[in-house]
């Protein structure tokens, strides 16, 4: 019963996340799945892309219904991801082979990072698809589209870090501003995890089907009721309220994992600091 909690749980707080901030469900999905239920990273990372293809397909739907994705710009740096995710599915397989929890890890400790980023620098300003149009060069394309494979291979190895990343490039490359990012970022994301979960589960990896209908279900249900709120919420809101979840998310996956005295009183400062600084609670 408590691992099925904690299914319902992975795939609540990955809709989340993907529906607020347009990230891959893994960095969720993939740290519970592997910190606390003790999955292969691989086959978690399965799951993640699974609920990812969904999840961010209703995501980036709900953000063009208002008007906040870039379709022509976005699809060209998608050829590119879809090129790098590939590569990285591939490498991906081969490194979980002899690092089993390795790519857990590596989920676990992007979870923080993103979530410190939100935080210490929000992403507050940028121009809106209709007015980015005007702004954007070539040159700012073609280095997105670069971008873009590096993105796609990350997501392919680690199964997170791509909707981040995706944002990174949307805002400070060419320059859009949190919810276009977003709604664009979701868009690709939704074809790189399909290319991801394709080439997971044709290198071999395991999925219990009741458990990852559960997280999808989950996912997808979270990321259109977060995605609804995010369109109409604060862009200096919806940073702190991104960037303070996945932080404590972070910690908490990392305390399930290593169990150490000194490790758990580390976390409660951190996160004891991160709520009163940011005056959230």
């Amino acid at each position: 019963m408590l691992l099925y909690l904690v299914y319902i749980l992975a795939g609540v707080g990955a809709g989340v996340v993907t529906g607020l901030a347009g990230l891959s469900a893994a960095v969720v999905i993939t740290p519970l799945l592997v910190g606390v239920c003790g999955w292969q990273s691989y086959d978690a990372v399965t799951v993640a892309l699974a609920a990812d293809i969904v999840a961010s397909l209703l995501t980036a739907y709900t953000y063009y219904k208002n008007k906040n994705i870039d379709l022509r710009n976005g699809s060209l740096v998608a050829i590119t991801a879809f090129i790098g995710t590939i590569i990285g599915s591939y490498c991906g397989f081969l490194f979980s082979q002899s690092q089993p929890d390795g790519l857990g890890y590596i989920s676990m400790a992007t979870t923080i990072l993103l979530g410190i980023k939100f935080l210490a620098k929000p992403i507050e300003e940028g121009h809106d698809a209709e007015s980015a149009v005007e702004h954007i060069t070539k040159s700012k394309v073609i280095l997105a589209m670069i971008c873009g494979v590096g993105i796609g291979w990350i997501c392919g190895f680690t199964g997170s870090g791509g909707g981040v990343l995706m944002l990174t490039v949307f805002t400070l490359v060419i320059g859009y501003n949190l919810k276009v990012a977003v709604g664009t970022s979701t868009m690709i994301m939704t074809l790189v995890a399909l290319v991801g979960a394709i080439s997971h589960i044709s290198m071999g990896a395991k999925v219990e089907i009741i458990p990852s209908l559960i997280v999808v279900i989950g996912c997808v249900i979270a990321a259109y009721v977060s995605a609804k709120f995010a369109n109409k919420c604060d862009v200096k809101k919806l940073n702190k309220v991104v960037g303070i979840c996945l932080s404590i998310l972070g910690m908490i996956t990392i305390l399930l994992k290593v169990k150490s005295t000194l490790v758990v009183i580390i976390c409660c400062v951190v996160s004891s600091f991160i709520l009163i600084y940011f005056k959230f609670i």
